[in-house]
């Protein structure tokens, strides 16, 4: 008899945290059989936009303790 999703989660969660992450990589690829042909392209332009904000001034960057402080605090309210 198959075991439920939850069966396997709970199963899985007791693995060592390399043999997690080689779990959780490879169920995410094959969430990955179905690429959209364009989406390289959507990335690659997304990247260079979000560059040219950063280059321009027209962002704000944020250190990743002040980021990771607000977003700690996002999470408790």
């Amino acid at each position: 008899m198959p075991r439920s999703p939850a069966e396997l989660l709970s199963e899985a969660l007791h693995l060592p945290i390399e043999a997690r992450a080689a779990l959780a990589d490879s169920l995410l690829d094959s969430l990955d059989a179905e690429v959209d042909a364009d989406a390289e392209e959507a990335w690659r332009d997304e990247i260079c936009r979000r560059l040219q904000e950063i280059d321009s001034g027209a962002v704000k960057l944020v250190p990743w303790q002040d980021a990771q402080r607000r977003l700690r605090a996002r999470l408790q309210q």
